[in-house]
C-alpha cells in the first residue's frame, strides 16, 4: 500500500503559484529575446548587413557595419577582407591594403586577401608588392586566373617606368607627362607618379596644373617633402623667389637628404642675388657691368621662362643705353618668343625699330601693342610711327645732297653745286648708256632736292611731313635749275667744259 502524501495548505498555495508561472513562460513567443547574444553572433549579423549595403553600393554604410563587426570580433580575417573591399570601392587604397595585409596575418591562406593586396599595390604603383602577391596566389592556387590582368598591368607599368626615367634624364618633359598619364591609368593612386607629372608640368611652364596636383597631394599628406618641393618649384617658375626658397627649406626640414630641394634652393638664391645686383648696376648707370650680370643670370636656368623674359628685357634696356639697338631688338625678340603678351618688350622693340629707321616693323609692333592695351599713349606712338613710315617712303632730299637736316642756306647751296657738277650729263657723255641713264636720274634728284630745300615754304612743308604737290614736281626742269643756279652765282660759270 502506497503512502499517501498529504499536501499542506501552504504547499498547496506554492504549487498553485508555480503552475501560474509555467503558464506565463508558455505565453512568451521567442525565448531568444531575453537570452543575451554572444559577440560573434552580433558581429556576423553586422557583417551580413554590411554585405547588403555593399551590394546596394552604399559603401560608407557598409564600411561602418564592417568596422562594428571587427570591433566585436577583431580576430576575423573575413571581416578585414570585407572592409578592404569596401575601402577599395571608396578608392582608399592605403586603408584597403592595411586591412588586406592584416587579414593575411590572421589567415596566411586567405587567397582573396592576397588578391586585394595585389590590386591595391598596383593602384598605388607598387610593382614589387603586386608581383609578390601574384606569386603567393599562384602558390596557393596554381590554376587561379584571378590576377592575370594585374600581372600584365604590372609588367606594362615596369616598362613605362623605364621609358619615363629615360625621358626624364633627357629632359624630354613633355614625353614624361605623356607616359605618366598612361601609368596613372594603371596606378591612379600613385602619389609618386602624380608628383613627378607635376614637376614636369612646372618645367613646361604649366604651373597652375602642377600646383593643383601638389596641393591635392598635400591634402592627403601634409608632410610630403616631394609635394612641398613641387609647390616651391611652381613659385620659383612664376618669379616668386622668396616664397620658393621658403618651400625648399621646408622640404629639407622634412627630408634633409632631399637633393632636388637643395639644388633649387641654391639656384633660387643665386638668381635672386644676380637679378638684384643687375638692377642696382643699371640704376646707377653702370650699364656694361649690368649687361654682364644679366647675361650670366640667363645661363642659370633655361627653363625659367618668366624670370628669363625679365632678364632679357632688362638686358635689352641696357643695350639701348649703350647704343646697341640691334642687340636690343634681338633680346626683345627672345622675350616675345617666351611671352607674346610682354607689352614692355613689344614697345621697346618698336622704339628700337623706329630709331633704326625700320618704320614698317615699328608700325606693326605698335599695332600689336594697341591690341594688348588700348591707351592714349600707344595710340599716339602708333600715329607717330605711321607718320615716320610715310615720310620714309618719300625721297630723302637731305641724304641726296649729303647734308644734315639742320643745314643752313649756304650749306644747301654748296652741296647742290658739288652734287650737280658730279652728276651733270655732260660730264658722262662718253660713258656707257647704263651709266648715262643712272647719272641723269641722280642729276634730276639733286635738282629736286635743291628746289625743295632752297624754298623756305616747301622746305617747311617737307620737314613737317606734308606731301609736295605733284604739279610743282611735274613743272620742275633740272637743266633749267642748273643754268639758273650758275648764272646767279656770278655769271662766270654760265657754261662749263668737263674734263673726262
Amino acid at each position: 500500500m502506497e503512502d499517501v502524501i498529504e499536501i499542506s495548505d501552504s504547499e498547496r498555495e506554492e504549487t498553485s503559484s508555480t503552475s501560474e508561472m509555467e503558464v506565463d513562460l508558455q505565453e512568451v513567443p521567442d525565448a531568444e529575446q531575453i537570452v543575451p547574444k554572444d559577440a560573434a553572433t552580433i558581429a556576423e549579423e553586422k557583417k551580413k548587413l554590411g554585405n547588403d549595403q555593399y551590394k546596394a553600393q552604399n559603401y560608407q554604410n557598409a564600411l561602418k557595419l564592417y568596422s562594428d563587426a571587427i570591433s566585436l570580433c577583431p580576430d576575423s580575417a573575413a571581416y578585414y577582407g570585407n572592409r578592404a573591399a569596401c575601402y577599395m570601392m571608396l578608392l582608399n587604397y592605403n586603408s584597403a591594403l592595411n586591412d588586406a595585409r592584416h587579414a593575411i596575418r590572421l589567415d596566411p591562406n586567405f587567397e582573396k586577401a592576397y588578391v586585394r593586396v595585389a590590386k591595391c599595390c598596383l593602384a598605388l604603383g607598387d610593382i614589387i608588392g603586386t608581383e609578390q602577391a601574384v606569386k603567393t596566389v599562384t602558390e596557393l592556387e596554381p590554376q587561379s586566373t584571378a590576377l592575370s590582368t594585374e600581372q600584365q598591368s604590372a609588367q606594362k607599368l615596369r616598362q613605362l617606368e623605364t621609358t619615363i626615367q629615360s625621358n626624364y634624364d633627357g629632359q624630354a618633359y613633355r614625353n614624361v607627362v605623356y607616359y605618366l598619364d598612361s601609368a596613372l591609368k594603371i596606378a591612379p593612386a600613385c602619389l609618386r607618379y602624380r608628383l613627378l607629372k607635376a614637376e614636369c608640368l612646372a618645367y613646361l611652364g604649366r604651373c597652375d596644373e602642377a600646383l593643383d596636383i601638389a596641393v591635392g597631394v598635400m591634402k592627403l599628406d601634409s608632410t610630403s617633402a616631394d609635394a612641398i618641393y613641387v609647390r616651391g618649384l611652381c613659385l620659383y617658375y612664376t618669379d616668386n623667389l622668396d616664397k620658393g626658397i621658403l618651400h625648399f627649406e621646408r622640404a629639407l626640414q622634412l627630408d634633409p637628404d632631399h637633393h632636388k630641394s637643395k639644388q633649387m634652393r641654391n639656384k633660387c638664391k643665386q638668381l635672386k642675388e644676380m637679378k638684384e645686383n643687375g638692377n642696382m648696376l643699371f640704376k646707377s648707370g653702370r650699364y656694361r657691368e649690368a649687361h654682364v650680370i644679366y647675361t650670366d643670370a640667363l645661363k642659370i636656368d633655361e627653363h625659367n621662362k618668366d624670370i628669363n623674359s625679365k632678364l632679357l628685357y632688362n638686358r635689352a634696356l641696357v643695350n639701348t643705353r649703350i647704343s646697341a639697338l640691334r642687340e636690343a631688338v634681338a633680346d626683345c625678340n627672345r622675350v616675345l618668343e617666351l611671352n607674346a603678351q610682354y607689352l614692355k618688350a613689344l614697345l621697346l622693340r618698336a622704339r628700337c625699330h623706329n630709331d633704326l629707321e625700320k618704320y614698317e616693323e615699328a608700325v606693326a609692333d605698335y599695332e600689336t601693342a594697341l591690341q594688348l592695351e588700348k591707351t592714349p599713349e600707344i595710340k599716339r606712338l602708333l600715329r607717330d610711327a605711321k607718320f615716320a613710315l610715310k615720310k620714309s617712303k618719300r625721297k630723302d632730299y637731305y641724304k641726296i645732297l649729303g647734308i644734315a637736316r639742320n643745314a643752313n642756306e649756304d650749306e644747301i647751296k654748296k652741296a647742290y653745286r658739288k652734287k650737280a657738277l658730279v652728276h651733270h650729263p655732260d660730264r658722262h657723255a662718253g660713258s656707257s648708256l647704263e651709266v648715262r641713264q643712272d647719272e641723269e636720274i641722280k642729276f634730276k634728284e639733286v635738282g629736286e632736292a635743291y628746289a625743295i630745300l632752297s624754298d623756305a615754304r616747301k622746305k617747311a612743308r617737307y620737314d613737317s611731313g606734308q606731301d609736295i604737290e605733284e604739279q610743282e614736281q611735274a613743272d620742275f626742269d633740272p637743266d633749267q635749275m642748273f643754268r639758273s643756279f650758275f648764272q646767279f652765282s656770278g655769271g662766270r660759270n654760265s657754261s662749263f667744259n668737263f674734263e673726262y
